[in-house]
């Protein structure tokens, strides 16, 4: 049960969600009403783990398509959605390649071209052990990266910035509860693939696995949101929780830092693997298509997709409301 908890987690904190940038923008911006938006959205995560979790092992579901099939989404709408999350799920893994090279260029000045074929022969290497590769890399990362968030939420009195904020300004607003849902809308994209890979670790635990995992996730989202007040204006600070993490000394900075590179590791084997996953109908072909992406990477590592994947961000999060949509009607 441990190892898709850790697996889950590790597939929806990215390098957005690490580095502070993601919960500032869906949460942080609507003031006193993101505190209520976070759980909103680790709510709805919750029901789509037990939902895929409990589809996938009731109707023996491999791959994503089978699952579409069974929630009943219309023909031609279930290929659309089906190649366009593909495409997601390989602009991330290329998006992440890049973060990584980036990240260690632009602090260590190490060549891009190195950074990037040593991540992707790691990454080629674990999918070579499918899931159980990405169980095992999680597994030791995770629970560190879990840790780390933690003591820096305890360093920075957390606790004391909840006391001193303004409740009487929650309010029922239209627009922070649609970003809540899309935050959680656009994460189920990357999530639901694996989750499907994930069902044999289950052991019938569905119910536990989606509490404890969407509670964990709140906790960690909850921290950075509470640390998030700690700035005035983020506009100008790319890094916002490495920032925070400086104030209280180096140590807790090359800390926190390492937590964001272990998010953008976390997060690009998973998305690696839910490409090759849906896209992939037997070993040879998956090893060739796992060859491919991971060479490719390596030269599109030197430029960036960030405008390509602001432009496409609103639609991957109505595709992933779509099928949450699906997911919460159809019975179990």
């Amino acid at each position: 049960m441990l190892k898709t908890i850790f697996v889950i987690i590790g597939t929806i904190i990215g390098a957005g969600f690490a580095s502070g940038q993601e919960i500032y923008s869906f949460f942080n911006i609507y003031g006193e009403n993101g505190l209520i938006g976070i759980l909103l959205s680790c709510v709805i995560i919750g029901i789509v783990i037990y939902k895929v979790l409990t589809l996938s092992n009731e109707k023996s579901i491999s791959t994503y398509q089978e699952l579409l099939e069974k929630i009943k989404i219309p023909v031609k709408i279930r290929l659309i959605l089906n190649a366009i999350i593909n495409i997601f799920l390989l602009i991330s893994f290329y998006i992440m390649v890049a973060g990584f090279s980036a990240y260690f260029y632009q602090e260590f000045n190490i060549p891009k071209i190195i950074t990037s074929i040593i991540i992707v022969i790691l990454c080629y290497i674990t999918f070579m052990r499918n899931i159980e590769g990405i169980a095992k890399v999680n597994t030791i990362i995770i629970p560190i990266l879990i840790l780390i968030v933690l003591a820096l939420g305890i360093k920075s009195s957390t606790g004391n910035i909840i006391r001193n904020m303004d409740m009487d300004n929650i309010f029922p607003s239209f627009n922070w509860i649609l970003k809540s849902i899309e935050y959680a809308s656009y994460n189920s994209i990357l999530l639901i693939p694996i989750l499907i890979s994930l069902k044999k670790y289950s052991n019938n635990n569905e119910k536990k696995i989606s509490i404890i995992s969407s509670g964990i996730f709140c906790v960690l989202s909850l921290i950075i949101y509470l640390l998030m007040f700690k700035i005035n204006d983020i506009n100008n600070i790319e890094l916002p929780l490495v920032y925070i993490a400086g104030q209280y000394g180096s140590i807790f900075k090359i800390t926190y830092s390492l937590v964001i590179v272990f998010a953008i590791y976390t997060t690009m084997i998973s998305a690696g693997y839910g490409f090759l996953n849906n896209t992939t109908k037997n070993k040879v072909n998956y090893k060739k298509m796992a060859l491919f992406i991971c060479l490719s990477a390596i030269f599109i590592s030197y430029f960036s997709f960030s405008e390509l994947v602001n432009l496409a961000y609103p639609i991957f999060g109505v595709l992933g409301f779509f099928q949450i949509a699906y997911l919460v009607l159809i019975r179990t």
